[in-house]
């Protein structure tokens, strides 16, 4: 069924749009076929924001289009196949197969829950994907019900809008405190903006089994602040229903992402489940705490809040606010503060290994970083390195905290320490400040992002301040120098200080993700001109 279009219009010469057959805040997805192979495919027209300026909407359409050609990359029988991207009248459009049947979310409206084992099913199928996904550098960052087709006859099913909502420039929250995206399935960490990750995929993952078993997400509340009260601070109640996959769901539905159940796990767990018809127990290795996860802070005066690890400080941030104003509606979004997850495109000049120059075409909302040891005046005065690292008294005018093992290797005007077999980058570089500040030589570094980083994509700038100073942050995936060196991810940030600009990144394998993530906080938190 579908809607006929006024004039049946064609695009880009050969895509002729012939239904509207959904529509959603992204825009319109067509019926459409294309005039040249002469099959029928699905053509979703990307909706243009008004009230931006030319050279931004300029910059969101090639973001769209850059990302959209990622996506296109991904082989897999449970991840929508994009044909084609291109462009018509300045509108992007994203040309995919056809899938013959409903959404996940109409099936659950129109035939009601399903049982435990078709759960199982659909959650392997999905975990499945996002692995192939993952293992690439895409994340999704919309995984509900109305976002996964089954296909009619064969009941396949299909992650379809993989990346979009992302790649069009939607963050959690707006500036106005209006959400944008599907909070019921958004994970706590995505919430408070502390980082996102493949782990937020498997959040969602868990949110949608608990929908397909019982009807509905278990974070559905009658307003915005309940639904973010619910997933941040308040107790997480499975459905009854869940309960012979109760172990999966629990742990997906682990707000700390560090303890999370990874894709392959709760993918071997229901496979256990279909195989057995037996509740499927936890991995055998329980999650051990190691030293990063204990504060580093000197007791707090009492009436502060107590320090907590790393992986859960913004989310928890983000519950106390919440929590404060949950009755309040749509406005209790705006007070979620950021976690400082980004990358920081440092100054725009030739890339060298690890970093690159790149800028976000993203509105950068003001935000306030609470990071790691260094955010105090205490902290920062006694400069100690945590346990597993070396504070390093750079000769080039700075000390910073760096893994142990990690060899210091200068290259120009930037100064480098390397992992054993350099798979792991950290890189610093000091400058004069630059116009625009931080966050102007992160956008304007976004932009060369394709150009210094082979197969850019998902970058991402922030606003934001380090130790009280102007700063930006950015975080990107790409393809890596070479084949052998595989698809990587770069955390960067960039702020000026004392008449300078500093940056810092860290660059590291995508499967080395939450190791970057560490080291690239512990670096930031203990950095110190000298």
């Amino acid at each position: 069924m579908g809607t006929e279009g006024d004039d049946c219009r064609v695009i880009a010469g050969r895509y002729r749009l012939e239904a509207r057959i959904g529509r959603g805040g992204m825009g319109v997805v067509w019926r459409a076929t294309d005039q040249l192979l002469g099959r029928r495919v699905a053509v979703k027209e990307l909706a243009l924001e008004a009230s931006r300026s030319g050279e931004d909407a300029r910059l969101r359409s090639d973001r769209t289009l850059r990302e959209a050609r990622a996506v296109a990359q991904l082989r897999h029988p449970h991840i929508i196949v994009v044909h084609d991207v291109v462009e018509d009248g300045e509108r992007p459009y994203i040309v995919m197969e056809l899938i013959d049947g409903g959404s996940l979310a109409d099936r659950i409206a129109e035939r009601g829950p399903v049982d435990a084992a078709e759960a199982a099913r659909i959650g392997i199928d999905l975990l499945s994907a996002l692995r192939t996904a993952h293992e690439a550098g895409v994340l999704h960052r919309d995984i509900k019900p109305a976002n996964v087709l089954v296909e009619s006859g064969t009941e396949r099913v299909v992650l379809t809008d993989f990346g979009i909502a992302r790649v069009a420039g939607a963050t959690t929250l707006t500036e106005t405190g209006s959400f944008v995206g599907s909070p019921e399935y958004t994970a706590p960490e995505r919430m408070s903006e502390a980082r996102t990750g493949p782990e937020s995929d498997l959040w969602s993952v868990g949110a949608l089994l608990c929908a397909v078993l019982s009807g509905e997400s278990p974070f559905r509340r009658d307003s915005i602040g309940g639904i973010l009260h619910a997933v941040v601070a308040a107790e997480i109640r499975p459905p009854a229903q869940a309960e012979p996959l109760l172990p999966v769901v629990r742990g997906l539905l682990e707000r700390d992402p560090d303890r999370r159940l990874n894709a392959a796990e709760a993918e071997g767990m229901l496979r256990t489940f279909l195989e057995t018809g037996r509740t499927p127990q936890p991995p055998a290795t329980p999650y051990t705490p190691t030293q990063r996860d204990i504060p580093r802070q000197t007791p707090p005066p009492p009436s502060a809040p107590a320090p907590v690890g790393r992986s859960v400080r913004g989310v928890l941030i983000a519950a106390l606010l919440v929590a404060a104003v949950a009755g309040a509606g749509v406005s209790a979004a705006a007070l979620l503060i950021h976690g400082g997850s980004g990358d920081g495109g440092g100054t725009p000049t030739s890339p060298a290994p690890g970093t690159s120059a790149s800028t976000s075409a993203s509105p950068a909302p003001t935000v306030t970083v609470t990071r790691g040891a260094a955010t105090s005046p205490a902290a920062a005065d006694s400069h100690t390195a945590p346990s597993g690292y070396r504070l390093a008294r750079d000769p080039a005018g700075f000390s910073l905290a760096v893994p142990e093992g990690f060899t210091r290797d200068p290259q120009g005007e930037r100064v480098f320490y390397m992992s054993p077999g350099q798979t792991v980058r950290l890189g610093i570089r000091a400058t004069v400040p630059q116009t625009g500040g931080p966050l102007g030589v992160m956008r304007r570094a976004d932009v060369k992002g394709p150009d210094t980083n082979p197969g850019y994509h998902d970058g991402r700038v922030t606003r934001t301040t380090h130790h009280g100073h102007p700063a930006a942050l950015w975080e990107f995936t790409w393809k890596g120098f070479s084949t052998a060196e595989g698809p990587r991810h770069t955390y960067d940030m960039c702020w000026e200080e004392d008449g300078r600009m500093y940056d810092v990144w860290v660059s590291a394998p995508v499967g080395k993700v939450r190791e970057a993530r560490e080291y690239f906080d512990v670096a930031v938190d203990t950095f110190l001109p000298t």
